[in-house]
């Protein structure tokens, strides 16, 4: 028996572990096992099934699209929320399942795995930024569509799901828990519902991912004086700064990881103060809504007759508040069917995307006020206030209206809609087509009696052959201050009121 002798190969420098290939293998297979995680898939589908709903009907097919980018916020919450919970869980999966000895002998340094956990969250941002895109351009393909969105209110949605996958890796380095994620969600759920100003106005509500901005006025883009690219700039740099400490905290002290976290946390910092800064109104922005309320400069265009005054990016509309006017014009009797009449819109900016101030009735003759909303309940209180202006003259004394002559106004209003029944019941408070009621407007309501709620319905449930030619026939005499409601009805072949109202 022999044995040969050879020498032993020379050892082979392997180099430091990990690299950026595995770093990468590993960020694509936990990226896809995250989108395809349980919560994920969950919030995901019920955030397209939330676009489909509400695009369909959204603003009554009229949206303003300065109101739409602000829109696609609050709905990513919930996709952040179920990201930051998968995202701990698959950096936690090795200690839940004793296997993290096993990962000392791969390439991958724990901090790799780290850098590979918190890129496996961009696919869920970008699939977070494709749904916000598809939501704002649905919505701007819609006809009625109007004004201008901004970028950096588009960014909140995605920047959100990126803070919260940020932080679910970083919860998982600092406090290796399974209870430490869920706890955290109850938390910012908690914070997120009580701890938000709705408008705002305060510098530290802007701390929260997304900050509600809603207002029953449709604002010009120019004066909602959100600090949307500062809030941008914070989200962007509070989700890097965490993710790169999450890599810190897994053991990294090189210095590109220590730069990195110095960079994104300068970032966050200078977004917050700018976001901090520009919560309350400049005195500029605040003298520009006292002008647009007051002393607003208008485009003005003319349909037909009449002159339509808005604002510019309401510009497209006036063509669709012409056809109503023209409507409610054609029906109307004497020197009111060729009356040449002025349409402007008006708004009360003075109090920002807060404010729900009403608007004060004209006292100029023959000028209605449209406002910046459209659509649904907005159609009959427009057409309303216009029938009231053709039969009283100005909006302020339409305001005063209690005589037989609502019986004229409501007939005008609504009799050309294609359910006039239920545009009278959209256009009154209680919703309702019985007893009396505030019929609304967009300055002063206006009000009709029990009396006078009976006629009105009667005309427009099963109007008598001719009523469109007795309006114009008896039309000085339905017009005239006095007039009863029973002599209205007389007038335009309906039963009267029962009983006589109490303003006659």
């Amino acid at each position: 028996m022999s044995a040969v002798l050879a020498a032993a190969p020379p050892a082979v420098e392997s180099g430091p572990r990990g690299g950026g290939r595995a770093v990468l293998a590993l960020a694509r297979f936990e990226a896809r096992r995250l989108l395809l995680s349980v919560p994920v898939v969950i919030a995901f589908a019920m955030y397209v099934a939330w676009i489909v709903w509400r695009a369909r009907s959204s603003q009554d097919g009229y949206p303003a699209l300065q109101d739409v980018d602000r829109a696609t916020q609050s709905m990513p919450m919930l996709v952040g929320l179920a990201v930051l919970l998968s995202a701990n869980f698959a950096v936690l999966r090795s200690a839940r399942h004793g296997t993290e000895d096993h990962f000392a002998v791969l390439v991958l340094a724990p901090w790799h795995r780290t850098v590979a956990h918190a890129l496996s969250v961009v696919p869920a941002v970008l699939l977070t930024a494709v749904c916000v895109a598809g939501q704002f351009a649905w919505e701007a393909s819609k006809p009625g569509a109007i004004g201008h969105g901004s970028p950096a209110e588009l960014l909140v949605g995605p920047l959100t799901v990126l803070l919260s996958g940020a932080l679910g890796v970083l919860l998982a380095r600092v406090a290796p828990s399974a209870l430490a994620a869920p706890l955290t969600l109850v938390l910012l759920l908690f914070t997120l519902v009580l701890g938000t100003a709705p408008g705002g106005s305060s510098g530290l509500s802007w701390l929260a991912p997304v900050v509600a901005g809603t207002s029953s006025d449709t604002l010009p883009s120019d004066l909602l004086g959100r600090p949307a690219a500062g809030h941008a700039l914070y989200l962007a740099g509070a989700g890097l700064c965490a993710a790169f400490l999450a890599v810190l905290v897994a053991g990294a002290r090189n210095l590109a990881v220590r730069a990195g976290v110095v960079l994104t946390l300068a970032l966050a910092v200078t977004g917050g103060v700018a976001q901090a800064g520009g919560a309350a109104p400049s005195p500029e922005l605040t003298a520009a809504r006292e002008r647009a309320s007051v002393r607003p400069e208008l485009t003005c265009a003319e349909h037909g007759r009449s002159s339509y005054c808005a604002f510019p990016e309401w510009g497209p509309r006036t063509g669709t508040w012409a056809a109503v006017v023209d409507r409610v014009q054609s029906l109307a009797g004497g020197a009111a069917h060729g009356r040449r009449l002025v349409v402007r819109q008006r708004i009360d900016a003075r109090y920002g995307l807060e404010g729900d101030a009403a608007i004060p009735a004209l006292t100029d003759a023959h000028q209605v006020t449209v406002g910046t909303a459209w659509g649904g309940n907005r159609v009959p209180e427009f057409s309303s206030a216009v029938a009231a202006v053709l039969v009283a003259g100005t909006e302020a004394a339409a305001g005063e209206i209690c005589d037989g002559r609502m019986v004229t106004v409501m007939w005008l209003s609504l009799s050309w809609q294609d359910d006039p029944v239920n545009a009278l019941r959209r256009v009154r408070v209680d919703d309702s087509v019985k007893g009396s009621a505030v019929v609304l407007s967009p300055t002063d309501p206006l009000s009709m009696t029990e009396g006078q709620t009976d006629v009105v319905r009667r005309l427009l449930e099963d109007p008598p052959a001719g009523v469109g030619e007795r309006v114009k026939a008896h039309w000085d005499e339905l017009a005239s201050p006095g007039v009863t409601t029973a002599r209205a009805a007389e007038l335009l072949g309906v039963a009267g009121p029962e009983k006589a109202d109490s303003c006659e």
